[in-house]
Parts: structure tokens; C-alpha cells; sequence
């Protein structure tokens, strides 16, 4: 098996195990939708189930995480004390977020008023720091688990650990309808059901390390060689991350002042998640340890195909995902939300949101391609230096473009800023030794875009066509699937009949 097979195996292991993650996500927010709509119990809910996810990304899937599958890859390399490293990352990770736990549960309505100010002097404010309150602890857990997730990606065992989150969505699917039956306070049940969910996934991935030879136990975290080396790696991640988490926090003040935008905004999120999360995640959980270990073999011209390749499979399969959500958006959204407490006035302002989103999507997923370029050398400073600059972007759109846009002021500051982003993490890239296109990217590049513009032609006028079709009950969905296959035959004979793809390039992106 050839390193491009192997690298395009573990993108779709990844890529397959994540898309039925986010799947069973978007399912869950669409009982969401519908049980609670966009009232003040859902605003409330959605803003508490942020508030251990944005420091989740930030202690562990962010910083810690970002600093630690590099350090950790090298030494499964090498064979350098990997279990035993492990091990005392997971004991200084662990102390660290109980602690913040706890401050977290003191401090709590100053975190709310901090995520949505809007709130204040109605029951939202109160709502959601009671939901916070209960939702935390999950972080702990979370945090524990990506790093796990870490261990397993570095060996090369991806399938575990990607399919640990369906686990969360699996269980607060139960939540729901358990809640649902019985009576119970939908928004109450499925904050009570995040810690224990996020007990679930942990132990499923140390069982799973365990399993892998990596058998992880707390000790008491002292501060090694190895943790000091580890922080100073992290710190500027962490910094970074915190400016990412900034320009979420500014997105949601902006939508808290405005009635039902802030499930808006969650619902557009959670739809143009689906390919940002399979292939974005997917691209950085399998690239950042393969340029790890490629580096330190001195292999420049593996890494230099990694990328390309990466690149290559990100863009064949986000470029059409960003089109449908510019060209119909408001179908996507009204036949996958619009029912029960979800309004159609609610289903239009959610598709404005997809719409400015699905243009800024290319850029978040290339992010995820580059990002690897820096972190895989352990340089986390430039990238904060970039996220600086991104983040003074969207601060600058969403507040100044508010009187005239609205809610959506923080959308288009969310994408104007995911390619400024872009732009400067390419820029900075060139310097180091191998990163420029190759030949084959450089060809089939102008060729997949092209074929994108013919499936958004193509889908246009088709979705022009079955207009009355889409906003009839139940025959709706059919008509929904029938755009989508006509959208992706379409698009797929452009690429082969371009030349940006061949036959025999998906039958070894399959094989095994």
C-alpha cells in the first residue's frame, strides 16, 4: 500500500466515522428545533452547550492537543517513553480543567453576560446559567477524551477515536425523546445528560489506548522537562485558541440582541458543520501526525505529497458543499427544520445565515490543511500572530456591519475572517522547504472549481423547477434527495469528464 493510499485511507476513516457523528448531531438539533424552536429555552440551552465546548476546543482539542500529538507522534517514532508521556500530559491536562471547573461554577453568570449580554434582565440569563451550571463538568471529561483521541491518532488508529462523539449525540438523542414521553423538560433532560455523556466517550478511548498498548494512568502532575516543553508549546496555541473562541463570543453578542438569532445562527452552524466537521476534522486529525513523523524522518518530499493530497481531497469535496448551501440554501433549511415549533419565518433567517457561511466554508477546511504546515515543526507562535489579525477582522464586521445587517454582521464577519485567516497562513507557509503545488493539483484545481460552477447552474434551475414540490409535506424530502443525487452526478461526470479525477483514483482511495 502506497503512502498516498494509505493517507487518503485514514482521511476517509476519519472522514466516514465523523460524517455519521455530525449526522446523528444534526439529527439532534432538529429534534432541538422542533421540541423547543427558537424561544428562549433553546437559546438558553444552545448557549450553555457552547460554553463547555468553546473551552473544550480550547484546552484540548486546541492548545493542548495541538502541542501534544506532535511531541507524542515523534516519540512513538522514536520510541521515547510514549506511554509514560502520555501519561503525565493526561494528569496535567485533568488538574488544569478541574480547576477551571470550579472557578467555572462560581463564575458562571459572568461567563453568560460574557457569552450573550443580550440576555441580561430577561429569563434567558437566568436559564442558561442554571443550564451552565449543570452542562460544565462535561468539559472535564471532553478534554480527557480528546487527548486520548490524540494518543490513537498518533498510532494511526483512527476509527475509534473518530467514532467516539456519536456516543454525545447518541445519548442526548435518548435524552430527547426519553424526555419527550415521559413529560420532562426537554432543554433540563438534555444539559443533565452532557457529563454523562462525556463519561461514555472517555472511557470507550482509554479502553481503547489501553487496547493499543498506551495504558494511561493518573499520577500526580509534576512539572517535567517534557510538561515545561509541552507548555511552551501550547502557550501561544492557547493564545490562538482563545482568539478563535473571541471571535465566537463576539458572533454571539452581536446575535443575543436579536431575537431568535442565536438558534439561527447555531442551526446555520450546525448545517454547514456537516462538511466543514468530516472533512476539516478529517484532514487534521490524519495529516498533523503524518507530517510529524515525516519530518522527522527527513522525508521532504512525502510531506510535500501529504499536502497536496490533502488539499486535493478537501477541495473535491468542499467546493460543491459551499455551492448548494450559496445557491439553496432555503430549501436545505426548510425541509430539514422547518416543522413543529421551527417556523418558516425561522427557516428563512436560518438560510441567510448558511448562505454567508457556505462562502466562507472553503476557507475554514483549507485552514485545517495548512495549519499542519506550522504545527507539525511546533511552531504555534506565527498562527497566533494570524489569528490576531483574523480576529480584528470579524470584531471590526460584526459590530461596525450590524446597524445594516443585523444578526448576519456576525456571519459575515465569521467567513471575511476565515480567509484573511487563510491568506496569511499560505503566505507564511512558503518559506519552509517542499510547500508549493505540484503538477497534479495545479491541473486538477481550475478543473474542480469549473465543475462546481456546472453543478450550481445545474442546481439552480432544478431547484427553480421543483419549487412547489419542496414546500409540500412529505413530498418534500423526496424532492430534497432528488436534488441532491442530480447535484452530485452532475458534479461527478464534470470532474471525470474534466480530467480532475479518474476512475482509478476512487478505487484507491478505497482499497485497503
Amino acid at each position: 500500500m502506497t503512502r498516498q493510499v494509505r493517507l487518503v485511507s485514514g482521511f476517509l476513516t476519519v472522514g466516514v466515522w465523523t460524517f455519521l457523528s455530525k449526522v446523528l448531531g444534526f439529527v439532534r438539533d432538529v429534534l432541538i428545533a422542533a421540541t423547543l424552536g427558537s424561544g428562549p429555552a433553546a437559546q438558553a440551552l444552545l448557549v450553555a452547550f457552547s460554553l463547555p465546548n468553546m473551552f473544550r476546543r480550547f484546552f484540548a482539542e486546541g492548545a493542548f492537543n495541538t502541542a501534544f500529538v506532535p511531541m507524542f507522534s515523534k516519540k512513538i517514532e522514536s520510541g521515547e517513553g510514549a506511554e509514560n508521556f502520555a501519561s503525565e500530559a493526561f494528569s496535567a491536562l485533568a488538574s488544569i480543567v478541574i480547576l477551571l471547573t470550579l472557578v467555572a461554577q462560581v463564575f458562571m453568570p459572568l461567563l453568560v453576560f460574557a457569552m450573550a449580554s443580550g440576555f441580561v434582565g430577561d429569563e434567558r440569563f437566568d436559564l442558561t446559567v442554571s443550564f451552565g451550571r449543570i452542562a460544565f463538568p462535561y468539559i472535564l471529561f471532553i478534554s480527557l477524551a480528546a487527548l486520548l483521541s490524540g494518543v490513537l491518532n498518533a498510532m494511526g488508529r483512527f476509527a475509534v477515536a473518530a467514532a467516539a462523539p456519536i456516543l454525545l449525540n447518541i445519548i442526548l438523542i435518548a435524552a430527547i425523546f426519553l424526555a419527550h414521553n415521559r413529560g420532562f423538560d426537554v432543554a433540563l433532560s438534555i444539559v443533565w445528560a452532557m457529563p454523562f455523556a462525556g463519561i461514555a466517550q472517555m472511557a470507550m478511548l482509554w479502553f481503547a489506548a489501553r487496547s493499543a498498548g498506551i495504558k494511561i494512568l493518573p499520577r500526580r502532575p509534576r512539572l517535567s522537562p517534557e510538561m515545561k516543553r509541552l507548555a511552551i508549546i501550547a502557550a501561544p496555541a492557547a493564545l490562538a485558541g482563545g482568539v478563535v473562541q473571541i471571535n465566537l463570543l463576539v458572533g454571539r453578542q452581536v446575535a443575543s440582541y436579536f431575537d431568535g438569532a442565536i438558534a439561527w445562527l447555531s442551526y446555520a452552524d450546525r448545517l454547514y458543520q456537516l462538511p466543514l466537521g468530516v472533512v476539516g476534522v478529517a484532514i487534521g486529525v490524519v495529516l498533523l501526525p503524518d507530517l510529524s513523523r515525516k519530518l522527522r524522518a527527513n522525508d521532504t518530499a512525502g510531506g510535500t505529497n501529504s499536502l497536496n493530497r490533502a488539499a486535493e481531497f478537501s477541495l473535491i469535496l468542499t467546493l460543491p458543499a459551499a455551492m448548494a448551501f450559496m445557491v439553496i440554501p432555503l430549501p436545505l433549511v426548510s425541509v430539514l427544520f422547518e416543522r413543529g415549533a421551527f417556523s418558516a419565518a425561522d427557516a428563512s433567517a436560518t438560510a441567510l445565515a448558511v448562505a454567508i457561511y457556505g462562502a466562507g466554508l472553503p476557507a475554514f477546511v483549507l485552514a485545517k490543511v495548512v495549519s499542519p504546515i506550522y504545527f507539525a515543526r511546533e511552531n504555534t507562535r506565527k498562527p497566533f500572530h494570524f489569528a490576531l489579525i483574523s480576529m480584528l477582522v470579524n470584531i471590526t464586521l460584526a459590530v461596525g456591519l450590524t446597524p445594516w445587517f443585523g444578526y448576519l454582521a456576525a456571519a459575515i464577519g465569521t467567513s471575511v475572517a476565515a480567509w484573511i485567516m487563510l491568506l496569511q497562513l499560505v503566505t507564511g507557509s512558503l518559506k519552509y522547504e517542499g510547500i508549493a503545488m505540484d503538477s497534479r493539483l495545479k491541473h486538477s484545481l481550475p478543473r474542480i472549481v469549473l465543475a462546481c460552477i456546472i453543478m450550481g447552474i445545474v442546481l439552480f434551475f432544478a431547484a427553480s423547477g421543483l419549487g412547489s414540490y419542496l414546500e409540500t409535506a412529505k413530498i418534500r424530502y423526496a424532492a430534497l434527495a432528488l436534488l441532491v443525487v442530480l447535484a452530485g452526478a452532475t458534479y461527478l461526470v464534470a470532474l471525470l469528464g474534466m480530467g480532475a479525477m479518474q476512475i482509478s483514483d476512487i478505487k484507491r482511495a478505497f482499497r485497503r
